[in-house]
């Protein structure tokens, strides 16, 4: 179940999502062949901080990622995801969140392996607060998603419902000290950026909001063709 896009249009021009989605990409490429020096001194590595040094890691950490793949799929789910709540909170309330949601959830994950040497890095815990947060403000915004081959229109609180409650599953079923994914990290984001985005919820009129818009999107939703499937159609040739 992979997300590809919202039926959400922003109100405004989010400069700050485009931004961060831009410094990752940049700070990928310009750090490409120095990742092994680069892990080192800007990871998360939650025995460092456990001996009290390296607590910039929170942030710098956010910036690196892995791999190709590893950068597009949580530049995919940041832009999908982070230019409503950009709209909404405003663009330095939303870079002051977007920061702290990843600096959070490091510290969700250094509580989980507080001895680990494991390198952590990835924007994946602050961008799980972004879809905590969107799941708050527009849990009925509708959002297409590839299942398989086919994409499949269902609303947020569903696809991000799923996607919050296997983090949790398999934050209890993996060892986090083992190494991979750092799935206390994406749990605690998420609850970290719900609990954040509370203050823009209650401005905007709180379940009064909800009220207003059905927890959908606040002005008209973007309409796209949904094909049953991503896979051609071959017609049969008649004999």
């Amino acid at each position: 179940m992979f997300p590809l896009r919202d039926h959400n249009p922003s109100g405004s021009t989010p400069y700050v999502t485009y931004a961060l989605i831009a410094l990752n990409v940049l700070v990928y490429f310009s750090m490409s062949g120095w990742q092994d020096l680069t892990f080192f001194e800007f990871a998360l590595i939650p025995a460092r901080l456990s001996f009290g040094e390296g607590y910039f890691t929170l942030l710098t950490s956010t910036f690196l990622h892995a791999g190709l793949l590893h950068l597009a799929g949580n530049m995919l789910f940041l832009w999908i995801f982070g230019d409503n709540l950009e709209d909404k909170m405003g663009a330095l309330p939303f870079l002051g969140f977007y920061l702290a949601c990843g600096a959070g959830s490091g510290l969700v994950h250094l509580a989980s392996a507080p001895q680990s040497m494991v390198p952590t890095v990835g924007a994946s815990g602050a961008i799980a607060g972004v879809m905590g947060g969107y799941l708050l403000l527009f849990p009925k915004a509708r959002v297409d998603v590839l299942i398989l081959i086919k994409i499949v229109p269902m609303p947020a609180w569903i696809m991000l419902g799923l996607w919050f409650a296997l983090q949790v599953f398999r934050s209890f079923g993996v060892d986090a000290e083992s190494g991979g994914v750092a799935y206390w990290a994406h749990s605690g984001g998420f609850v970290i950026g719900l609990v954040l985005s509370l203050p823009a919820f209650l401005r905007l009129g709180g379940p009064a909001f909800w009220d207003r818009s059905q927890g959908r999107p606040p002005h008209p939703e973007a309409r796209y063709r949904i094909s049953p499937s991503i896979v051609p159609k071959v017609p049969r040739k008649r004999r």
